[in-house]
């Protein structure tokens, strides 16, 4: 690898991290710990690393040239290996004279090897941050090559709090009895709920196609053109049946049955993999059936797109699907399911309930329209009212777009409340 290109890469990028104007995110992260950090791109993961930089040099930790941050996605090492790695620390002390205290290693998943490399940093001592797209680097296998030197962290688009922070709207004690608040923060929801929390996207007028674009480079950059899938279209597809499967509990013979219905054809081992693909790049989210055997656990699930914005690139006027998604979004943040924890569920036994969190010991139903005159009053909140019966330990809540009140059942108050009011008692 050339090492002037690096030297020259070093001096940019370190410009950069320190001068990036910033939206902070209450995310810390402790000194002298090494973190992977891995979410969808675009979540803010970079500047979760700038914002890193910048808080230690305001705060005398660190001076402005004490740190080596690289981004592989720079087009400028778009072929550089794991064994020209160590240029990368070479190159700093020919700048600087002397070794760099803090590594920040930005995409890094885009070279072959680089846990090895990873973890010789750890072992030498260095302060390391990395970042990647890609959730394998949250797997088992690859947390024992990296022997525990390494913290992981998921980083997920923006909650709805953060965004509210972005937009300088500050929800302050009873702020739910002030009507001007209210109103400015019901306003705000009604943009975050239809395009998400990709921060670089809240001030684009047109939002819908920032994230299309995001979702097209996802999809074809990350995706297709890594794992080398020949028929795209058969992709893109599958993406489309998944935003409109979501609120469905779906196994992998019906997702297959449902593409090759459109004249497609498919097997369920590819049909496997392609899944794994999208749930590799952090774009969905999938959560089992609590009443379910363990194998069935495996094959039948609820999926979910990481942020609604890109789930309503596929709808129309869906804003159900989107009131579940959203839900489904933060209850994910809070009791994320690994491949070892499950600790989200849906239940789905001749009742179905939207979401079960058996730690927690509460029950969800969502309703967009809260109201006893449709149709699907009954099934909605009489299914959670039978559930409650027979998991007397479980507390109930419906959560709808905008009403507000209380359900008695069997002496038992079922709380009814607004997704806004509901996201900010759950992030704050």
């Amino acid at each position: 690898m050339n090492k002037q290109i690096l030297k020259i890469l070093i001096g940019e990028y370190q410009k950069l991290a320190i001068n990036m104007p910033l939206i902070e995110r209450n995310i810390c992260f402790e000194d002298e710990v090494n973190y992977i950090l891995v979410g969808i791109r675009r979540a803010g993961k970079s500047y979760l690393l700038y914002q890193n930089i910048q808080s230690k040099i305001a705060s005398g930790k660190m001076n402005a040239d004490d740190f080596l941050y690289i981004n592989f996605e720079d087009e400028r090492i778009s072929d550089i290996t794991s064994k020209e790695l160590g240029d990368l620390i070479d190159s700093y002390k020919e700048m600087y004279g002397k070794d760099c205290k803090y590594i920040y290693l930005d995409e890094v998943q885009n070279i072959e090897g680089w846990e090895k490399f990873a973890r010789r940093l750890a072992d030498m001592k260095y302060n390391v941050m990395i970042t990647g797209s890609n959730a394998k680097m949250l797997s088992h296998e690859l947390a024992t090559t990296l022997g525990g030197r390494f913290i992981p962290r998921n980083i997920e688009p923006f909650t709805f709090a953060e965004y509210l922070q972005s937009e300088h709207i500050e929800v302050k004690n009873n702020w739910e009895y002030d009507p001007d608040i209210k109103l400015k923060v019901y306003k705000a929801f009604e943009t975050y709920f239809h395009f998400g929390g990709f921060a670089e996207s809240f001030h684009i007028d047109n939002k819908r196609e920032y994230i299309n674009s995001l979702y097209q480079k996802i999809l074809l950059g990350d995706i297709v053109e890594r794992h080398k899938i020949r028929n795209s279209r058969i992709f893109r597809l599958l993406g489309r049946k998944l935003a409109e499967s979501i609120m469905q509990p779906t196994t992998l013979t019906r997702l297959r049955r449902i593409i090759c219905s459109t004249g497609e054809n498919i097997s369920l081992p590819i049909l496997k993999d392609y899944l794994e693909y999208f749930k590799e790049s952090c774009l969905i989210i999938s959560v089992p059936n609590m009443a379910s055997t363990l194998s069935e656990q495996e094959t039948t699930k609820k999926r979910y797109f990481i942020d609604n914005g890109i789930l309503n690139l596929f709808l129309v006027n869906e804003g159900s699907k989107l009131l579940e998604n959203i839900v489904a979004i933060n209850l994910n943040s809070i009791y994320k399911n690994t491949e070892e924890d499950i600790r989200l569920f849906y239940y789905n036994r001749n009742i179905e309930v939207d979401f079960c969190i058996p730690e927690a010991k509460v029950a969800i139903q969502v309703s967009y329209n809260y109201d006893k005159n449709l149709d699907t009053y009954e099934r909605e909140v009489g299914s959670l009212k039978t559930f409650l019966r027979s998991h007397t330990d479980y507390v109930g809540i419906i959560i709808t777009y905008n009403q507000e009140c209380e359900v008695e059942v069997d002496n038992k108050k079922i709380q009814v409340i607004p997704i806004w009011k509901w996201l900010l008692r759950t992030e704050q």
